[in-house]
């Protein structure tokens, strides 16, 4: 595989216009958590909303790393009354408020959504829970395996022999964070024209079977059956899958449609009439043994040479230090290096008003509430 130069160093705009992304001049307060909550947040930051992070005394989290940029951090005991009184002051300027406890918590806390409604009738109150606020399961424990099990996303994924974990972006920043941040802007958008706030709830089984909407259309046609490794996305069929290189590295191919199949046979040699049978489920397994062999034959970088560009619909199969490094990652600047880290750029990407990385700071939260009380119109 060509090699690219290192991801450029992440730098702020020049002008203030450029700095200035899409959600410039929204106030979003996250209460301090993991996983896909933070993750939502970097994304708001990145596209402009102005983030305050409230976090436990003595934290002192990496808000340097991905999920934790472009955050103004406030370190607070929410048990203390008069810490909690700040927060409620903050609260009714801010536009959004995200969070991920248990159901129940911020209400024993005295934020829930009717008593921070009641004062911030505006406000987008997103909750970034497993299970969701109510439910069987709701005040379970939980993690993203467990949500994309009862979805019948885990049951689809790996090989014939048993199910393969797809890291936790299924669950937890597919069906969890992505899912919060669409909901939130929607209710943004909303607010303008009701001019109330509502709650928005985001649970990771719920946006989990979300993104299982395309193979319920397709079990429903008759088009999907049972059991991994049966079908023709799932590494059933030949023509769509993985496969191991002379050199030990692996490629992957998704040549579906009838032209870009044929031009993987052409470049690819594979002129055994077998071929033929593309759609043809008995044949899948024989045929997919003879590719296996074919990939063999040569390097990885051998069979980049031949076909990645082409219409076989090809890539290279590489790692977490590969992938900045590919021509096309570098040109378009996916990942950046920011002090010292590499790490994915802001995505996505706006013509007019673009994304941007800004460095968190340290804030003092009665300071906040004074710029904030100057900054806002009167409610």
């Amino acid at each position: 595989m060509p090699r690219a130069p290192a991801p450029q160093t992440s730098t702020n705009a020049a002008s203030s216009n450029m700095a200035l992304g899409p959600l410039a001049g929204f106030r979003i307060v996250e209460f301090s958590g993991i996983g896909p909550g933070p993750f939502a947040c970097m994304m708001l930051a990145d596209m402009g909303a102005e983030v305050i992070t409230l976090d436990r005394l003595g934290a002192r989290k990496n808000q340097k790393s991905a999920a934790g940029r472009g955050r103004k951090v406030v370190e607070i005991d929410l048990k203390n009354k008069a810490a909690l009184s700040e927060v409620l002051d903050l609260l009714e300027h801010a536009d959004a408020l995200i969070e991920g406890f248990r159901p129940g918590v911020m209400e024993r806390l005295g934020l829930g959504p009717d008593a921070l409604l009641a004062r911030n009738p505006r406000l987008v109150y997103g909750r970034m829970t497993g299970w969701g606020q109510d439910g069987p399961l709701a005040q379970a424990a939980g993690h993203d395996i467990n949500y994309i099990s009862v979805t019948g996303a885990l049951a689809a994924i790996g090989p014939a022999e048993k199910p393969v974990l797809p890291l936790n972006l299924v669950g937890d920043f597919g069906g969890g964070a992505l899912y919060l941040v669409v909901g939130v802007l929607a209710a943004l958008l909303e607010v303008g024209k009701s001019g109330k706030g509502q709650v928005v709830d985001a649970a990771m089984c719920d946006g989990a079977a979300s993104l299982m909407s395309m193979f319920f259309d397709l079990t429903a046609a008759g088009r999907w059956t049972e059991g991994r490794e049966s079908n023709f996305l799932d590494g059933g069929a030949h023509f769509y899958g993985v496969y191991q290189c002379a050199c030990g590295s692996f490629i992957s191919i998704g040549s579906i449609e009838p032209q870009f199949y044929a031009l993987l046979r052409q470049l690819a040699g594979l002129s055994d009439d077998a071929f033929d049978a593309q759609m043809d489920r008995e044949a899948w397994p024989s045929l997919k043994q003879k590719l296996t062999d074919v990939f063999k034959t040569k390097t990885r970088d051998e069979w980049c040479r031949i076909m990645e560009g082409t219409d076989v619909c090809f890539a290279p199969v590489l790692t977490l230090a590969e992938a900045p490094l590919h021509p096309h990652m570098a040109s378009r600047k996916t990942f950046v290096n920011r002090h010292g880290v590499t790490q994915p750029a802001p995505a996505p990407r706006f013509s007019r008003t673009p994304s941007t990385i800004r460095e968190p700071v340290e804030a003092e939260i009665a300071n906040l509430i004074h710029e904030w009380r100057k900054d806002s119109p009167s409610q």
